[in-house]
């Protein structure tokens, strides 16, 4: 389909999530000085105009990034993650957001690369735009999918693999999950970093019922719901699978986010920070 344009959503509450997951992981991938690769199978446009057409179109940003980032005193996970969007602005105005490519791009170094699969054509070119001066990137307009586990296992055999589809087709989330445990088949020692919107619970649960029946170790399950569970159309929640997380993040999640909760959500907002599967 190819419709999706994540313009629309940039910043908002599941952005916050993701984003401040993957910000604390490169980061520890870089607290080593051996290489890692950086695997991205959807990756946007790379950067997003908040004042644009799009984003003000929806406003999401508004209940997301934009209430955060006036916090003070946050948690670690946050307060890192809030850092890195302070830094990326003009005159300490909320005016750009970071897609996954230029959260990365800010803690990677030189001996780390990026493989970045795009199918949108026009973010396709925004993202080549993006990274034009980022040589350690690869850029290419194909099937994510496939072309991670192509990737797999990277030359350093350290890497981080982000995947996070649109959903426009149910069949995605099922096709993310094989992807994985294939991935993992190919290279068992990576990060995996699996994003979902909760529209409908049954897909989440057949997704944490195919890990389980993997036999995939260490598996952590983190979930940021706004709003109960609701039989009509409409993303309630958030959530990430994430395959060999760093020791610290599950502690640094379940400080976290009743501090989302606090300054994001509701009196109905529910989160969860479980480990799916023992290491």
């Amino acid at each position: 389909m190819l419709s999706y344009r994540h313009a629309f959503h940039a910043g908002n509450f599941a952005d916050v999530l993701k984003h401040s997951v993957l910000h604390y992981v490169i980061g520890y991938m870089t607290e080593k000085d051996k290489a890692f690769s950086y695997i991205d199978s959807h990756s946007g446009a790379g950067m997003y105009q908040l004042l644009g057409q799009y984003a003000q179109k929806t406003g999401e940003y508004k209940e997301g990034i934009d209430k955060l980032i006036k916090i003070k005193n946050l948690p670690q996970l946050l307060a890192d993650y809030v850092s890195l969007i302070n830094e990326l602005q003009e005159e300490q105005k909320l005016t750009i957001y970071p897609g996954s490519p230029a959260i990365a791009k800010q803690s990677m170094r030189k001996q780390d690369t990026a493989q970045l699969f795009e199918l949108h054509k026009t973010d396709f070119d925004l993202l080549s735009q993006f990274c034009s001066q980022w040589r350690q990137a690869n850029i290419q307009n194909k099937d994510g999918y496939k072309g991670l586990l192509r990737q797999l296992p990277p030359p350093s055999r350290r890497g981080v693999v982000l995947i996070d589809p649109p959903y426009e087709i149910k069949s995605d989330y099922q096709h993310a999950v094989e992807t994985i445990i294939n991935g993992v088949k190919k290279f068992a020692t990576g990060t995996y970093i699996l994003w979902y919107p909760v529209v409908t619970r049954s897909y989440i649960d057949k997704m944490a019922e195919d890990f389980i029946d993997s036999k995939i170790r260490n598996i952590l399950q983190v979930e940021f719901c706004l709003n109960p569970d609701a039989e009509k159309y409409g993303m309630t929640g958030t959530g990430l699978f994430i395959i060999n997380p760093p020791w610290k993040l599950k502690s640094l999640l379940e400080e976290s986010m009743p501090v989302l909760k606090q300054h994001i959500g509701n009196s109905s907002t529910q989160s969860i920070v479980t480990q799916l599967v023992a290491e």
